[in-house]
């Protein structure tokens, strides 16, 4: 079903009808019709972009993710990215996690009346010509501003010795071989109930420091760290941590691949992996500061697509978009996906705003999806996120739909792995 929908996708049927109604009927006349990943990350984390608030009745809840794919097909975009497991919970029935309060107000509570959003949400998706990618969280297990009571089958209260505190969030941890396994068999559990077209993942692994005062807070892994080491594991403190995440990315990626390969497996990680690469950038460094290595599971093919979160203006002096563009496009040995985030929520209606205050007007987000049309390789980018297009601020949705995303176009085809020179 997966493969199908990507060789025979609603931009090919337009195409190929608007051929036919021309009078032109054999393939050598029908148009060439590009190929690009168009998506919004629809976030449910403290409600971001869906639904609008905590409780709603369920009709109004399914009203607001149409009007969601609504916009989206209209601008143009083929595909959502909708987080389904913000905090260790579910926008979906599931046996291994409780329902999230996002959704229904009350963590454990099903949605009123009682329906299925996650194949509501696919089935409305599909008939709008949209792929649907169900992004996961891996490790946040609380967020800051918590909905109410934790269920008691939630990780929090069921998983205790897997979680620790860090600063105000609760977070597996990521030493603990049991976080990873839970972790793998939700996506598994998804992935065999529904027909997503990929599983996603974002810029959160380690968690981003904790600062008391001027002090960096240590990340409270001494106990798992030690049993690691006296099972023979790796005893530089950092290289564990790396090795702990790089292991769950390959498991996930060489899992899903047995299990359904036309599911595509996704990552968007901050957008510098370490400062000075390439040279110039100035940052935060990921390497470090989250013990995530994207540039190593990009270039070992541990994913499908690679989503680096470039939140810059393109002539931004320290993290240019197009020179960070260009050097993930250029780590990409294996001919994955690569398909950056721009940050569309930057975008403010008061373009005086966007010298004052550092947000954007909407022609910086349509000169950075044409900017990604001059890299070699890389073909398409994810808006974070959906709500500024659906509020269409400052046009930004009218203007792509009018511009660079005028002509429909096909996701990317699925490719093989190639090997790294």
């Amino acid at each position: 079903m997966h493969s199908a929908r990507r060789v025979a996708g609603w931009p090919w049927l337009v195409a190929l009808a608007a051929c036919l109604a021309a009078g032109r009927g054999t393939a050598d006349e029908w148009p060439t019709v590009r190929r690009e990943f168009r998506a919004a990350w629809i976030a449910t984390v403290a409600n971001i972009d869906w639904p609008s608030q905590p409780g709603l009745p369920a009709d109004r809840q399914q009203a607001e993710l149409c009007r969601l794919f609504d916009r989206a097909a209209a601008t143009g975009l083929n595909a959502v990215v909708l987080q389904i497991r913000p905090c260790a919970d579910a926008l979906y029935p599931s046996a291994l996690e409780p329902w999230s309060p996002y959704l229904t107000g009350t963590m454990g509570a099903a949605p009123h009346p009682a329906y299925d959003p996650l194949a509501f949400a696919i089935d409305e998706a599909h008939a709008r010509g949209l792929e649907l990618h169900a992004w996961f969280n891996p490790y946040r297990v609380q967020h800051t501003t918590p909905i109410g009571e934790a269920a008691p089958e939630h990780a929090s209260r069921a998983l205790g010795p897997l979680v620790r505190r860090y600063g105000t969030f609760l977070w597996f941890d990521p030493g603990e071989p049991a976080a990873a396994d839970r972790f793998i068999a939700v996506v598994r559990d998804v992935v065999t109930r529904y027909d997503v077209d990929g599983v996603h993942i974002d810029d959160y692994f380690y968690p981003y420091p904790v600062k008391d005062a001027d002090r960096e807070v240590p990340f409270p892994d001494d106990a798992s760290h030690a049993r690691a080491v006296a099972a023979g594991g790796i005893a530089d403190r950092a290289a564990w941590r790396r090795d702990n995440v790089d292991r769950l990315v390959e498991r996930l990626h060489r899992e899903m691949k047995v299990l359904d390969p036309h599911v595509l497996v996704g990552i968007s990680p901050f957008g510098i992996w370490r400062p000075d690469h390439p040279p110039g950038i100035k940052g935060f460094d990921q390497f470090a500061g989250l013990n995530a290595d994207p540039r190593r599971w990009l270039r070992e093919g541990w994913l499908d697509y690679l989503a680096p979160q470039l939140y810059w203006r393109i002539d931004a002096p320290e993290q240019g978009f197009e020179k960070l563009l260009g050097w993930w496009a250029g780590e990409n040995v294996r001919g994955r996906g690569v398909w950056p985030g721009v940050y569309t929520s930057r975008v403010r209606s008061d373009p005086a705003a966007a010298v004052t205050r550092g947000v954007w007007e909407a022609d910086e987000i349509v000169r950075q999806i044409s900017a990604t049309r001059a890299v070699p390789g890389v073909e398409g980018a994810i808006h974070f996120s959906m709500k500024a297009l659906a509020n269409d601020v400052d046009g930004v949705a009218t203007k792509l739909a009018a511009g660079p995303y005028a002509a429909p176009a096909l996701v990317p085809a699925i490719r093989p792995p190639r090997g790294a020179p």
